[in-house]
């Protein structure tokens, strides 16, 4: 990728005067509510996200604050599924980001769904904007979904997206609390789907130093392939990149995480027709034998855990 993003360089020298620049600051970045009008997902509610730094993507307002769909100068870069989200059976495979848990996070166990509850929970929006005031000019999201447990335990999970104006970055922290009596395993992981065109033969992601997945052909495979859990080091840092290709311009994500928090990092492959998927996966709990989960933490009554992790896009 070649090229400034297109409003950094005017930050700087010229802030003071943005408001005398243009007539509404949100043709230069913006976030905006809409609804689908038509198709499986007819009335979903989104948060349009648009930096101004060549970063589009879609918040899911009733589903977690997860990410639907993320476009990079115009590029898709997550997967979709043909049959949207309501009544999908496979709803944690589309979207660009989708959060698994926080009963569950991997195939079903002890009467507890595939990759838990958590992706269909209902938000509470605290507030949501641009916000040209701050030191860095940031758009923004937040709010609050409340998930019972199991055993009788409540959690709240406060969740924040921001994504810096003029830049191609965003951000997800995410704090939990166990806001009942009866303390409670937690359980997350986060589903990230990579699709075509970032999905094909030189795509690479390496974790720190050491290459983790090569993709060195555009075979068609009849299943997918078993996931792979790989610890990973307090400081996380993995790199996903996509050679410039024919008139395909090459893409480099880079993806950090806190390892003390999220210590594992899971890859999964599906490379079936009409898929043609990637998927990585920070989580905070192991991948055993039999493809459930290991233990995750556990919160007491009061106690709470924080995640965050930051993708930047070049």
């Amino acid at each position: 990728m070649t090229g400034p993003a297109p409003l950094p360089g005017l930050l700087r020298p010229a802030r003071h005067r943005l408001s005398e620049l243009v007539g509404d600051l949100r043709q230069l970045a913006s976030v905006q509510r809409i609804a689908l009008r038509d198709g499986p997902d007819r009335g979903l509610p989104l948060l349009a996200f648009s930096t101004g730094g060549g970063l589009d993507f879609q918040i899911k307002e009733n589903g977690t604050l997860d990410i639907r769909s993320l476009h990079f100068r115009g590029r898709p870069v997550g997967w979709q599924h043909p049959a949207g989200e309501p009544g999908n059976r496979e709803r944690a495979l589309t979207g660009f980001l989708v959060t698994c848990g926080l009963e569950n996070v991997r195939a079903p166990r002890a009467g507890l769904a595939q990759h838990g509850s958590l992706a269909m929970s209902p938000v509470r929006v605290t507030g949501v904007g641009e916000d040209w005031a701050a030191a860095q000019p940031q758009l923004f999201v937040e709010g609050e979904i409340i998930q019972p447990q199991p055993n009788g335990a409540v959690f709240r999970l406060h969740r924040r997206i921001t994504a810096p104006i003029g830049a191609a970055r965003l951000t997800i922290s995410d704090r939990i609390e166990n806001i009942s009596a009866t303390a409670a395993e937690m359980m997350i992981l986060y589903h990230l789907n990579f699709g075509f065109p970032v999905v094909q033969p030189g795509c690479t992601v390496a974790l720190g130093a050491r290459r983790i997945v090569e993709i060195a052909d555009s075979e068609i495979t009849s299943a997918p392939s078993a996931p792979e859990c790989h610890p990973v080091d307090p400081a996380a840092q993995v790199r996903l990149i996509r050679p410039a290709s024919a008139d395909w311009p090459g893409l480099d994500i880079r993806l950090e995480f806190d390892g003390a928090s999220l210590p594992y990092l899971q890859t999964w492959r599906d490379a079936r027709a009409s898929r043609n998927i990637l998927a990585l996966e920070p989580c905070n709990c192991a991948l055993l034998a039999d493809g459930t989960s290991g233990p995750g933490p556990t919160l007491r009554p009061g106690a709470h855990w924080h995640g965050q992790l930051s993708m930047t896009f070049a």
